[in-house]
């Protein structure tokens, strides 16, 4: 017989204590277990644990702005939940409105919280299909996206119920209706379950979520917070600064986005526009010059927008509009390079270039191709699911400051912009795709600021 290597003896020791650790797992565990979650969780969610753990509510309404930690909360409490449970018979089943967001998203935030609480060796992930699986009993937490919320019907845990429901960034999903058809899918017969609504509040107060949520129920409570509420030593200096510098140039902003407040009256998109004379002279100041370009021909309009972006004072300035029916990729070249528009010229562009960056829809490869062939310096926008919404809340963030002389066809789209409607008249958290051509060609101008990783939507 073979002498075993240091290697397997130590690999072997290890399996051992793996197995010993699966066996001795008891109540006793899982109250130790939960008062490391209490260490983990911000004081003022500690009522609310003892609500969950009583079972006072099945339903708990979580908006909340930026930095509030209602997402590692209830990630922490789906975790301690399931393994609480030496049954198995509880999981749980986490959704996000697009299933690509997911991983990045719950998928992490349910590990994070795993490691967290010190047992990660209990616990085995994989991404196909998305779940964790809690070793000693095989409950699940499993991920799923609402892209095609027809699927539904045929997921099951492999025993058991779900006993947990998780709709992150609630306000995302379209309506009421859609999200009852969810739950009816998903829990099936009796009460022994507890849905978490987690998202931060749309800025119009009309929006069909932030409605919803002030609904008074018995069984359901909606607790708002905000990163005041939170221990500072928890988010950091650098989050601390930036919430206070946002509160300084942009209160309304600041209130949305870190209060977690809905700041708008209705259901306007973009409530924070400031119409008035943009100068010359101010022009002449600016220093940062984007171009962004809508392609159209007959229908819809061919769209090239000129802004600027002041960093400091978190502010977009629209300084002129190309805005053309019937006009072909050479007009529209030719127009760019009438004004001058073509040449990087004083003002510091993207890329380091005599020519001026004109970032455009991606969705026109041939005609980005026409405006290389006329000289001008064309790049295509990054795309992908959510990118529209993505950019829309970032400029929601930033005051956009209109000249109705300037630009008179954007300053019609900013104003009279609406987020689309329910069959019931609530307001949804989607934009429409029409009347927007100028909204769409700001975006691309502003496209490498807006999906840069260091710049907060």
């Amino acid at each position: 017989m073979s002498s075993l290597s240091g290697a397997q003896i130590k690999s072997r020791l290890a399996r051992l204590k793996a197995e010993r650790r699966l066996k001795s797992h008891s109540k006793a565990n899982t109250k130790n277990l939960t008062k490391k979650l209490l260490q983990h969780i911000a004081p003022v969610y500690h009522e609310l644990h003892n609500d969950i753990a009583n079972g006072k509510y099945q339903f708990y309404n979580l908006p909340g702005g930026r930095g509030s930690c209602k997402s590692s909360f209830v990630s922490l409490e789906i975790v301690n939940g399931i393994m609480n449970d030496s049954t198995g018979h509880s999981n749980a089943i986490v959704f996000r409105r697009t299933g690509n967001t997911l991983r990045e998203s719950v998928y992490s935030q349910i590990a994070w919280a795993i490691d967290t609480l010190e047992v990660s060796d209990l616990w085995s992930g994989k991404v196909s299909p998305m779940c964790w699986t809690y070793k000693p009993t095989g409950a699940q937490i499993i991920f799923r996206g609402l892209d095609d919320s027809s699927k539904l019907k045929s997921i099951k845990p492999q025993k058991g119920i779900f006993r947990y429901v998780w709709f992150e960034e609630f306000a995302e999903l379209p309506g009421e209706n859609f999200t009852r058809s969810v739950m009816q899918s998903v829990v099936r017969g009796g009460d022994n379950f507890t849905v978490f609504r987690s998202f931060n509040p749309p800025i119009s107060k009309s929006n069909w979520a932030n409605v919803f949520v002030t609904r008074i129920d018995e069984k359901t409570i909606t607790f708002r917070t905000n990163y005041l509420d939170v221990p500072p030593e928890w988010l950091g200096e650098s989050f601390i600064y930036e919430a206070e510098r946002l509160k300084e140039i942009n209160p309304t902003a600041y209130d949305n986005e870190y209060l977690g407040l809905s700041t708008g009256s209705g259901g306007e998109v973009f409530p924070n526009i400031e119409v008035r004379t943009i100068t010359d002279e101010e022009i002449n100041s600016l220093q940062y010059i984007y171009s962004g370009i809508d392609f159209g021909f007959a229908v819809d309009p061919a769209v090239y927008m000129r802004v600027s972006y002041d960093s400091k004072y978190d502010t977009v300035y629209l300084i002129d509009e190309i805005y053309k029916l019937h006009c072909s990729n050479k007009q529209l070249a030719d127009e760019i390079k009438q004004r001058g528009y073509d040449k990087a010229g004083i003002y510091s562009d993207l890329f380091s270039s005599d020519k001026a960056t004109i970032i455009c829809d991606s969705a026109e490869p041939k005609s980005i191709a026409d405006l290389h062939n006329e000289g001008l310096k064309a790049l295509k926008c990054h795309k992908f699911p959510g990118s529209v919404l993505y950019g829309v809340k970032w400029l929601q963030n930033r005051r956009i400051v209109i000249d109705p002389k300037r630009t008179p066809h954007a300053y019609k789209e900013f104003t009279e912009y609406e987020y689309m409607t329910t069959r019931d008249g609530e307001f949804l958290s989607d934009v429409p795709d029409k009347n927007n051509h100028c909204i769409d060609a700001v975006r691309y101008s502003l496209d490498r600021l807006i999906n840069n990783r260091g710049v907060s939507a």
